[in-house]
């Protein structure tokens, strides 16, 4: 016959939720230490070219709910997100930006070949991330329609994390 003790349950719960919180704990300390750099507030302005010659400016957006998402072609978790992105982009303003991938039609051909069809601009240089505070792919800006910054995320994010997101920004906005 096991005889446990009185109050050892107890303690195991008391255990493991002190475990949880700390886990909860480093997770959110290293989400905000690798946000630290980007940008907040009113969304820089960017005029430039997509990869399909026309013209986009951060301005072209005001009065819509967007995402703003940096990726590259030589990041794997980039291209487990891609599914993700293109769902959101079913639904929502979606621009991308390639970031360090090569020139115009590297970045092109890389599209094609993957089958996206966002509409990207092209960062060879990283300089656009860099006005954003990016340092690390992926990065996903969600912008109100005032043209603040209302989210920002690094790493891996879910087409639903993302959905909600844009969904709480259409409605702070």
């Amino acid at each position: 016959m096991l005889l446990r003790r009185p109050g050892s349950a107890r303690r195991r719960w008391l255990v493991l939720s002190i475990q949880a919180l700390v886990l909860l704990l480093l997770y959110l300390g290293l989400r905000a230490w690798m946000q630290r750099d980007m940008v907040s507030g009113p969304v820089p302005e960017l005029t430039t070219h997509l990869v399909s010659g026309d013209a986009f400016s951060t301005h072209d957006y005001r009065g819509k709910t967007w995402l703003l998402h940096f990726w590259a072609e030589w990041c794997a978790i980039c291209e487990a997100e891609q599914g993700a992105i293109s769902a959101v982009a079913g639904h929502w303003p979606v621009v991308t930006v390639a970031m360090q991938s090569g020139d115009r039609l590297a970045v092109e051909d890389y599209l094609r070949a993957h089958g996206l069809d966002w509409p990207t601009v092209v960062d060879q240089t990283g300089s656009i991330a860099t006005r954003f505070g990016v340092k690390a792919v992926p990065a996903s800006f969600v912008i109100d329609g005032a043209g603040n910054i209302r989210f920002r995320e690094t790493g891996y994010t879910t087409s639903w994390g993302l959905r909600l997101r844009l969904w709480l920004a259409s409605l702070l906005d």
